[in-house]
């Protein structure tokens, strides 16, 4: 199957893709601050960059999307009809890191969290999650 889009405006999609201040990360960081938390973003002093740090809980917190992660949700288990080989690597490259940052971070003494883009589906349970890990 062909790509439905020609190389140059596939280029341009994709440039578009953020990595930093993403629509689910917005989402988790404003329950966050409804609760209180006071957090910092990005520390590249830690394994991975984590997206969300509380440094006096020693507590950090992923937020992932399920398609460039690999989450078992229907959205995480799509995958691609173009370009097969390579996305099916691209995740479980994506996954193999995520594993690798969490076991470092875990061996430096941070507890590590993940939020999932769908679990922003239901925020009142997400909600209760976060409380429960402050």
């Amino acid at each position: 199957m062909t790509d439905v889009y020609p190389p140059a405006k596939r280029s341009a999609v994709m440039a578009r893709v953020k990595g930093k201040n993403t629509s689910p990360e917005l989402a988790v960081r404003k329950l966050l601050t409804g609760l209180g938390a006071r957090y910092r973003l990005h520390r590249k002093d830690l394994p991975g960059k984590p997206d969300i740090v509380l440094p006096g809980r020693r507590l950090v917190i992923f937020v992932h999307g399920c398609f460039w992660h690999g989450h078992d949700c229907a959205r995480g288990a799509r995958v691609p009809q173009a370009n097969r080989d390579y996305w099916v690597a691209k995740v479980a490259r994506n996954r193999a890191r995520d594993i690798r940052n969490r076991d470092d971070l875990g061996v430096r003494g941070w507890r590590v969290e993940s939020v999932w883009e769908c679990d922003l589906k239901d925020p009142a349970a997400l909600k209760a999650r976060l409380e429960g890990w402050l």
